[in-house]
């Protein structure tokens, strides 16, 4: 586990590029960042000032940019990656509940660290988790993903996910995985008292999330609206992810997934949904009206053919859009940095070579899942004041030579590694390695896993 940063200790990063993501679009072909404590203390062109007794990162040859931010994930399916391979969404999760119904503690907590380690080594400073799956007597399921993010030490905001519509109900998720109305709603309550920090620089942050409107009552996502707001933290779901859902949400409930959203509450400021692909115009202006954001996920999406989002569409209209990985038995590489290139690439398939350019693909994958975490005055962009989550991208590699602008390379270009990357002021991962944990063992540990869990659900 990284140690707290010492208010005192500075740290210096010197002769990069740098892509501060502010408002301004201020960016420096030669500088340089101070850091003190958990904090930027200044960012600016040319050589940094002489601290004494700072530690220096020589930068030459590197881009720096803020830690990106994963606003979207499934970190438990890390020991389920690779299975059903080609299905469509309802497909691969009926598939895969049976086997996701034999998770207890222990695989929690080896996937969360598998996945979270992943995250770092592609540019996370600070990750969402939807955890929706809580089988009987399988332990604390969300303390074994929070040690985890703890011991890889990434900003967390993990989500305390429900789901009250087993199969037997109409929902698709088996009843062996699905909880009770009052169970959920007091498990909810209990993980927002026990872990919830809402101080400015928080590294642990809970929101509630009912899975999606396919495998929760009307009931669970009205009352887990109301007790969210009742206990100030943000709410998450599952959102016209694919076609099949809308026209389950039709037949139950004789409108679309966005219009039953708004019709329970699950709009505005603090609400995010996840996916949002199959929206037409009167929800985007819904969403824009009210602040409600997005969780955009590309590569996801594109693995299980759910459908391209309308993300120049949201952008235009104002709705907060980050990226996120999404779970990792739907995104196998679960590599953050591949995210806003993919997400170019999918808006310039609906809208041309100028529907979304490199630096508004930066900025989603950075002050994008800022805004949508409800964090941009802390995190997001490289500014005096806001806390230390910083990406240091080596371009020195032969892969990236020759292409003269860093943002271009790092967008467009195959993924750099990571010179450098700090969490709040500390340093997680130096020269591609990460500092924090055992990844080899923890390698062995998820493929034991993995084999254990796919012999128990035979």
């Amino acid at each position: 586990m990284t140690a707290a940063a010492d208010p005192n200790d500075a740290l210096i990063i010197d002769g990069c590029a740098i892509a501060t993501v502010d408002a301004a679009g201020t960016e420096y072909r030669d500088g340089h960042l101070v850091v003190r404590g958990k904090r930027i203390e200044a960012v600016g062109a040319g050589p940094a000032p002489e601290v004494p007794g700072a530690t220096r990162i020589d930068g030459r040859g590197c881009l720096l940019t803020p830690g990106l931010i994963n606003t979207h994930h499934h970190l438990y399916q890390w020991v389920t990656r690779g299975l059903v391979p080609d299905a469509t969404l309802f497909e691969w999760l009926t598939a895969l509940y049976p086997i996701w119904a034999g998770i207890d503690a222990d695989a929690t907590r080896i996937a969360a660290t598998g996945g979270l380690a992943s995250l770092a080594r592609t540019g996370c400073t600070t990750t969402t988790d939807h955890h929706y799956v809580f089988p009987r007597d399988a332990g604390d399921l969300l303390a074994a993903e929070i040690d985890a993010a703890a011991q890889v030490g990434l900003r967390f905001h993990p989500c305390r996910g429900s789901m009250d519509l087993g199969r037997s109900a109409g929902g698709l998720p088996p009843d062996s995985v699905v909880e009770t109305l009052d169970d959920i709603l007091a498990a909810s309550a209990d993980a927002v008292a026990r872990y919830h920090d809402p101080g400015f620089d928080s590294m642990l942050r809970i929101a509630l999330a009912p899975c999606s409107p396919f495998s929760v009552s009307a009931d669970l996502l009205r009352e887990s609206a109301l007790l969210a707001r009742e206990l100030g933290v943000r709410l998450h779901t599952h959102v016209a992810e694919t076609l099949d859902e809308q026209e389950y949400c039709l037949a139950t409930h004789g409108v679309t997934p966005a219009d039953y959203m708004d019709k329970l509450g699950w709009v505005g400021p603090d609400v995010w949904w996840a996916h949002a692909i199959h929206l037409d115009d009167s929800a985007i202006a819904t969403m824009a009206r009210s602040g409600t954001g997005v969780a955009h996920c590309p590569t996801s999406n594109g693995r299980l053919g759910a459908g391209i989002a309308r993300t120049a569409d949201l952008l235009a209209a104002g709705v907060p859009v980050g990226l996120g990985v999404d779970g990792a038995a739907s995104n196998e590489a679960s590599s953050l940095i591949e995210e806003p290139r993919n997400a170019l690439f999918f808006a310039r398939q609906r809208g041309g070579p100028q529907a979304l350019s490199v630096r508004t693909a930066l900025e989603l994958a950075t002050m994008g899942g800022a805004r949508t975490l409800g964090r941009a005055t802390e995190i997001g962009s490289l500014e005096p004041g806001k806390l230390a989550d910083l990406a240091l991208w080596d371009l020195s590699t032969p892969a990236h030579a020759g292409i003269d602008d860093p943002i271009t390379a790092l967008i467009l270009g195959s993924a750099p590694p990571l010179a450098a990357l700090l969490v709040n002021g500390r340093i997680v991962v130096r020269h591609g390695e990460i500092r924090t944990i055992d990844e080899a063992q923890v390698g062995r540990d998820v493929a034991r896993t993995q084999a254990a869990l796919v012999a128990k659900a035979g």
